[in-house]
């Protein structure tokens, strides 16, 4: 057996969050595309199979890169608000991290299944992932594409207009990350 590491982090790829809006007046509102600038994830391999998974996002290095929709373009002083109102939700001094850790990990058609705990405001939940796998002339594509319910964390979704207004529970997440050698 031959147990290797594989260190990944924001140089090797990307975690964004899409929202969407709800409400009588979603129209009104922006689907923001968020990402983080400081994450990292190791995997353990055995016999060049990964059997251990280890994420961490900081909570604050949140960034809002567009917004769709809405009555007007998404404007630079609105998504330093729309920042601001995403790590109170996300009760970022309280709670400085989003972690990942799995439990188990098996193969599958296109990549590989992984059961484990996500840990958002410190409540685990159990989520399981699905990775996709691919390979290039540069090496493995690693994509993961989630969607996280708020509410299942404990997070209350950002709402104005007495809740005319809401961001939707649900929040699709996308991870990308490269490495440069296979498996």
């Amino acid at each position: 057996m031959s147990e290797r590491t594989w260190d990944f982090t924001a140089d090797d790829g990307s975690v964004t969050a899409h929202t969407g809006v709800t409400g009588p007046a979603a129209r009104t509102g922006h689907r923001l595309t968020i990402e983080w600038e400081k994450w990292s994830a190791t995997a353990i391999l055995d016999d060049d199979e990964p059997v251990s998974l280890a994420a961490h996002i900081e909570v604050d290095s949140l960034q809002v890169r567009s917004g769709e929709g809405g009555v007007t373009p998404l404007s630079g002083p609105e998504k330093l608000v729309a920042r601001a109102n995403a790590l109170k939700s996300l009760k970022a001094n309280k709670n400085p991290a989003i972690s990942y850790r799995s439990a188990s990990i098996a193969k599958t058609d296109n990549g590989y299944r992984i059961d484990g705990a996500l840990t958002i405001l410190g409540r685990d939940r159990s989520h399981p992932l699905e990775v996709t796998v691919t390979e290039s002339a540069e090496g493995w594509e690693f994509g993961i594409d989630t969607t996280i319910t708020q509410t299942d964390f404990g997070v209350k979704p950002y709402a104005l207009m007495m809740g005319a207004l809401k961001v939707a529970d649900d929040v699709r997440v996308v991870v990308v990350a490269r490495h440069a050698t296979g498996l």
